[in-house]
């Protein structure tokens, strides 16, 4: 069936709210990865020597929004080219970092968990399980490229 221009529409719209406040999104989906794994910390620079997660971490605000702004891009390419696309360059880097930091598949299911509800919380009222859904198949597809890269 593919991803549909709806679904693509879903989460590119449902960005562009979160986007207004990067910052707290940003902090609330770390602090939630670490609910859930708090093993994880020891995986990001910017977390290992902290008790908390920090809140005006600059490395912190550009990691969450790496992710968020990779699964819509996923969305994107999902839709127009029925597969998420990413530069071999980037590819590799991201599958290199990935494989140095110990990531092992069962932590992209931690970091989509933490993805969604951080979604949900941030939309409030306007989520839905189609946004859901939506996101999660575009972040699906992305960690499989990502996991896909790690093997080689």
């Amino acid at each position: 069936m593919g991803f549909s221009e709806k679904q693509e529409s879903l989460v590119k719209e449902s960005w562009e709210v979160m986007k207004l406040d990067i910052p707290h999104h940003s902090l609330r989906f770390f602090t939630l990865i670490l609910e859930i794994a708090p093993a994880a910390k020891n995986m990001f620079s910017f977390l290992k020597d902290s008790d908390e997660v920090p809140q005006n971490n600059p490395k912190l605000k550009a990691h969450a929004v790496k992710v968020f702004k990779m699964t819509c891009e996923a969305a994107i390419q999902l839709r127009e080219k029925g597969e998420v696309v990413v530069p071999d360059s980037s590819l590799k880097h991201l599958g290199s970092v990935h494989l140095k930091n110990g990531v092992i598949p069962p932590h992209f299911e931690v970091v989509k968990e933490a993805l969604l509800r951080t979604i949900k919380e941030g939309l409030g009222e306007k989520w839905n399980e189609e946004i859901g859904s939506s996101w999660g198949e575009a972040y699906d597809q992305l960690a499989a490229a990502i996991k896909n890269e790690m093997k080689q």
